[in-house]
């Protein structure tokens, strides 16, 4: 990332410095003296540099939020104050400090910082880093946090090569993640790490973000002042994400300096910035949470709740056949018989959208979003083959019953196939009297309708036919 603006998430770290001997490209290094061009965080704090970047902290008790990090005797605090070495696995969205953090365990443990991003380095450059620190702790006796922006981008082989140096500690890794380590790093080096859970500011915390802005030296040093109602519009606009906050506070401090006004009210904020990017990533762990709670309003029956579910997923841009792939799904776990138009619903939704695509395939995932929530709900269908699967697992898996068995081709008689089979057409109320399963789970009950919705009259008829099948009735 050359341009310091364009890193998510490094916001509220310290500023950069020399570059140390042996350090390889693309990755930039810095001790905590003196600043040096290139990097992320290399000499950003002068200045015209954004906003974000001059307001970053410089020692762990200026980092806002995250408290349950920064506890006395805590792991972080313990690492930054010299009383302990591990590698770090930072994760948290974006502008929640994960830049901070590992800038910060540099210069407050006089360690020298090297910077690879998984966007441009490849293995080569991860070795190259590692040795250069290698050599550096053995000639200057200088440590060295190597820090990893993104590293869920990395391919295995390239979070393979980060292990010699983790194990041997050579370097003391600090890698940053906006995604489920589970699904997107590697085994060995989640082991080798202590897993940081980073989250979203607060409103007050980023409020607090603000108001130093406004005051601070570093930052807007006094020169304007910012109305109550348009502090609330861009702390809500922020998200919980400290680095988007500042930004818009410079966006909107620049909107008023343009009209010679030293105040940033409502208007003026709002006309700065139009509108908040959406807290959502299709690719990342926030995928599963925002569809995650999609699903679950549906299944709960808030159709408020999934429409601004479905709406975040959509002005993020995510697939709207995967969107309709879910309501699919959940017509049948959730709905089944209760409501058997849902299933029909949803695949019209998805037929739609296949035909017509977006924007305005949005109109039948909402229609199909609101027609399953308000649905009846019933998960009899799920319980139903779950409990057959079950036994099946379970090696419950008898002949099948010699009537019912294929009768059609040449000497199948004589082997029994077919005899005794009743025509259930034949029949009186169009149901024979007969054993369909086989013996071994002849008694069971695998479906078991509610009384809910449309599945009421189901289970009614279910249970009479029921008991005909197996000549109770």
């Amino acid at each position: 990332m050359d341009d310091p603006g364009d890193d998510p998430d490094g916001l509220f770290a310290a500023p950069a410095a020399p570059v140390a001997p042996g350090a390889a490209a693309p990755a930039h290094s810095r001790t905590p003296s003196a600043p040096v061009g290139g990097g992320s965080l290399a000499g950003n704090d002068h200045a015209s540099a954004p906003l974000a970047v001059r307001m970053r902290p410089r020692r762990l008790e200026e980092l806002v939020g995250q408290e349950q990090l920064q506890a006395p005797g805590s792991p972080l605090r313990r690492l930054v104050e010299g009383d302990q070495s591990m590698s770090l696995l930072l994760w948290g969205p974006p502008g929640t400090g994960k830049t901070t953090i590992a800038s910060i365990v540099s210069m407050q443990t006089d360690r020298v910082f090297v910077e690879v991003s998984a966007v441009s380095a490849g293995v080569k450059e991860v070795r190259a880093a590692i040795d250069a620190a290698r050599r550096r702790l053995v000639t200057e006796s200088r440590e060295t946090v190597l820090f990893v922006d993104e590293v869920h981008r990395f391919s295995k082989a390239q979070q393979d090569a980060l292990l010699p140096g983790v194990e041997n500690r050579w370097v003391t890794l600090v890698a940053a993640t906006t995604e489920n380590p589970f699904f997107s790093v590697i085994s060995p080096l989640l082991s080798r790490s202590l897993l940081l859970r980073l989250e979203s500011l607060t409103d007050d915390d980023v409020r607090r973000v603000l108001l130093a802005a406004v005051a601070d030296e570093r930052g807007l040093a006094g020169a304007v002042t910012v109305d109550e109602d348009a502090l609330d519009h861009l702390v809500r606009l922020a998200g919980g994400d400290a680095r988007r906050s500042l930004t818009y506070l410079e966006a909107a401090a620049g909107a008023a300096a343009s009209q010679s006004s030293d105040v940033v009210d409502l208007a003026t904020a709002e006309l700065a910035v139009d509108q908040a990017a959406v807290r959502y990533d299709r690719q990342g762990d926030q995928h599963y949470d925002v569809t995650s709670a999609f699903i679950k309003s549906v299944r709960g029956s808030d159709a408020d709740a999934a429409l601004h579910y479905l709406a975040r997923m959509m002005e993020a841009g995510e697939d709207p056949r995967f969107i309709a792939r879910r309501l699919i799904i959940l017509a049948s776990e959730d709905i089944g018989l209760a409501d058997p138009t849902a299933l029909t619903t949803a695949v019209a939704a998805a037929q739609a959208v296949a035909l017509i695509g977006m924007p305005e395939g949005r109109l039948t995932l909402a229609q199909a979003t609101i027609a399953l929530a308000v649905a009846p709900k019933s998960n009899a269908v799920t319980t139903a083959i779950t409990a057959a699967s079950a036994d099946v697992r379970a090696g419950k898996v008898g002949p099948v019953p010699s009537h019912l068995r294929d009768a059609h081709y040449g000497g199948a008689k004589d082997l029994g196939h077919g005899k005794g089979y009743v025509y259930s057409h034949d029949a009186p109320f169009g149901v024979a009297a007969q054993q369909y399963a086989p013996d071994v789970v002849a008694d069971a009950t695998y479906y078991q309708p509610t009384r809910l919705g449309a599945e009421g009259p189901v289970r009614e008829r279910w249970e009479r036919v029921r008991r005909l099948i197996r000549g109770q009735g």
